[in-house]
């Protein structure tokens, strides 16, 4: 391979890798934001996730991955070359079984969400009758979103139905209307009409990391055959 091609390949490594290192400071950002702004749980078990913190483990991973691989470009440094290509073979791993198991599986996960929902709604409920100034922060801004009420519908909230859950603004105190569908549905037509749109993004980011891997593979292998070592 000429060095013009290394060159451009180095450098193609350089730019990628530093514009994801930006992406995950990012991402580390909106993650420390989350973790100082308290926001109710939609679902018992984002509330154990913690949606925060895993913002800011997805940071740190995307990180600490684009660093390996543009240090290891920049020095030409076979360790950090093979410990990046490593990384993204693992990445692409995960990402495909998890996308192997919602295919398989989206029976369970749509019963599995539902039954969270309901429990989430339930807490909701018994946190504001507990304290009647609790704010719905989550449940607000996923019906406003997706203009849907409940799991199901209206009646799930009782007589605690909050505005957000009227289809008129501002609403009628007096005869308020409620919008008709629920929010397991409204999620489900929102997977529905961007499942393709998510199929080709796994399928693009798969194609990064696998010609992130053949770059890092093919500079690792340039750097053995010209004795450069481990060199920093």
């Amino acid at each position: 391979m000429s060095h013009s091609c290394l060159k451009c390949l180095k450098l193609t490594m350089c730019v990628v890798n530093f514009l994801c290192f930006v992406c995950g400071i990012a991402v580390m950002g909106l993650g420390i934001y989350m973790m100082m702004t308290k926001f109710t749980s939609l679902t018992p078990t984002f509330a154990k996730l913690n949606m925060s913190n895993m913002l800011l483990i997805c940071g740190i991973i995307i990180t600490c991955v684009s660093f390996m691989g543009f240090l290891g470009a920049l020095k030409e440094n076979r360790c950090f070359l093979i410990m990046f290509f490593v990384l993204l073979l693992i990445l692409m791993v995960v990402e495909l079984v998890a996308a192997c198991l919602l295919l398989l599986y989206g029976e369970h996960v749509n019963k599995w969400i539902e039954k969270d929902l309901k429990e989430g709604l339930a807490a909701a409920i018994k946190k504001t009758r507990e304290n009647s100034t609790a704010p719905l922060s989550d449940w607000n801004l996923i019906q406003n979103g997706l203009h849907c009420c409940g799991v199901h519908n209206a009646t799930e909230w009782g007589d605690l139905v909050p505005a957000s859950c009227c289809s008129t603004n501002p609403c009628d105190k007096q005869d308020p209307k409620y919008k008709p569908k629920g929010c397991l549905d409204a999620l489900s037509d929102l997977f529905e009409d961007h499942f393709v749109t998510a199929g080709i993004s796994v399928i693009v980011l798969c194609i990064i990391e696998v010609l992130g891997m053949c770059f890092s593979m093919t500079l690792f292998c340039h750097i053995s055959r010209s004795g450069l070592g481990y060199k920093l």
